[in-house]
Order: C-alpha cells, then structure tokens, then sequence
C-alpha cells in the first residue's frame, strides 16, 4: 500500500519530472504527498575573512533570505499542480547547510512508503544534486528517481525488475509490490544469471512470483560483461517499452559522503525510465 510519498523538490535544477511524477503517482493510490524543497544556506555566509559581526550577520541574513524564497518558489509551483489535482499535500521548506537539509529530508523519508527524487544529473555538482543518493542510502525505503528528461503522468504499466538473486534485489521487489500489484505486465531482466548463488532465487523463481499477479510476464537472461550490464539493461528496458524498473541499490555511507556501486552509479547516471531503488 502507497499512502504517504515524500517528493523532494530540487531549487536549482529543473522542477517539472517529479512534480509530474509524485502528484500522478498520488492520483493514483490516493496518497499523500509531503512535499521537501531546501534552500541551501552555504557555508561562506557564515563567515567572511576580516568582517565585522554585523556584516557576517547581514551577509547570512540575505543568504538565508534568498534560500527561503528559492525553496518557497518550487513550493508554490509543486502546490498549483497538487490542488489542481485534488490530492492531500503538505509543503515542507527547509533552509539550512547542504547535510543537515539532506539529513532532514532522508528521516523524513523513512515514514513514507516512497520518496520520489530527480536524477543527479552527470557533471553538475549543485546542492540538490547530492540529496536524492543521500536519501536513497539513508531512508531505508524505496525511492523512485525520476529522470531529468521525464514528461507527463507516470502509471508504470509495464515493469521491469533487475534481478541477481541478492538481498539488495530481493528488497526492492517487495518494496515494489504495491505498483507491481497495479501493473499490466512485467518482464524480468537476468544478467549472467548462472551466477545466482541458489537456484532457489534463481530468475525462474522471480517468474513464478510474478505470475500470481495473474498478468504477461517474459524473462529476459542474457551473458554481459559488468562494464555492459547497465547499458544493457537500458536497451532492453526500451525495446520493451518498460514505463518503469526496478532495482537493487550497492551502497554505503562513509563519513557521511554517498559511495554507490558500479551499475547503480551508472544507472543513476544515464537512466532513461524512472527507476525504483532499494538499499
């Protein structure tokens, strides 16, 4: 069951994917949205060489200031589409240092059934480009990253599960299951699949599950070199016209930077459907 979905909403970057994606996912499950959009306060408004107090302080005020107005103005965009809608939201501001905003948003995460983030986008290293991986490595649930080039309502009708026998993989199937319960077909994509430790895990296994959903379901195994397996996946996800995948996440947080493992960080990097993760 989807009840309450958590959407960050990025200040500096492009706004409209995971509006279009969070408020159509919401009419659809009749959920709730909290809606997180961080102004970043940075770190050099808090001190400037040689200043007195006073300028320091009005330094950080403007700074502050023009944080609230960014972070209230993708607010105000997200709120004319979600009452244009008709779903029940509630709009979050936060104005803060890029961790404590991103630590905010990830505890906030983990009493939702979904966060929905935007794609980091490759070569930009903007503040609300790092939140969506701290989230997914802090929020212990699923989250739904939205590619930047997404338009239009999102009804994943036909889904794509990555499948590898891992706990990882294991997670996000069943952290999906309330979308795949709504889905009209799926197909299950198996890389190098001999490698899968049981065949009681096997993506035969993932088959048999699915089909008790009573809906189309095709295995699609193939042999890949690690360096392919993204791409792959991606072709495969468009020459079957999947609305939307789903995977495991490799990860960790170490001193509080975001280290994701190979195909996840390449996924992240050049998806082009919307993808559901799982750490």
């Amino acid at each position: 069951m989807i009840k309450d979905i958590l959407v960050h909403l990025p200040t500096d970057r492009a706004i409209k994917p995971v509006i279009d994606a969070s408020v159509s996912l919401a009419s659809f499950f009749d959920a709730h949205i909290e809606a997180f959009a961080a102004g970043d306060i940075t770190a050099n408004t808090y001190a400037i060489e040689g200043s007195s107090a006073a300028a320091v302080a009005a330094v950080f005020e403007i700074g502050q200031q023009r944080a609230t107005d960014r972070a209230m103005a993708a607010l105000t965009i997200f709120e004319t589409e979600a009452r244009t809608a008709g779903i029940s939201y509630h709009c979050r501001p936060i104005v803060d240092l890029p961790e404590e905003a991103a630590a905010s948003i990830s505890a906030a995460s983990r009493l939702c059934d979904l966060s929905i983030v935007l794609q980091p986008e490759p070569g930009q290293h903007a503040f609300d480009s790092t939140i969506p991986t701290k989230i997914l490595l802090q929020s212990g649930g699923p989250v739904l990253f939205v590619p930047y080039i997404f338009r239009g309502k999102l009804r994943p009708k036909r889904i794509g599960v990555c499948w590898d026998g891992s706990r990882l993989a294991a997670r996000a199937l069943r952290d999906a299951d309330p979308l795949l319960a709504k889905a009209e077909s799926f197909a299950v994509i198996s890389a190098n699949s001999e490698r899968v430790a049981s065949s009681d895990a096997a993506p035969e296994q993932v088959v048999k599950r699915l089909k008790r959903y009573g809906r189309p379901v095709k295995l699609l195994s193939y042999q890949q070199n690690r360096s392919e397996i993204q791409p792959s996946i991606l072709s495969l996800a468009a020459d079957e016209n999947v609305d939307m995948l789903v995977m495991g996440a490799y990860g960790h947080s170490q001193f509080r930077e975001s280290v994701l493992g190979g195909v996840t960080r390449e996924m992240l990097e050049s998806m082009t459907v919307p993808t559901l993760m799982s750490h």
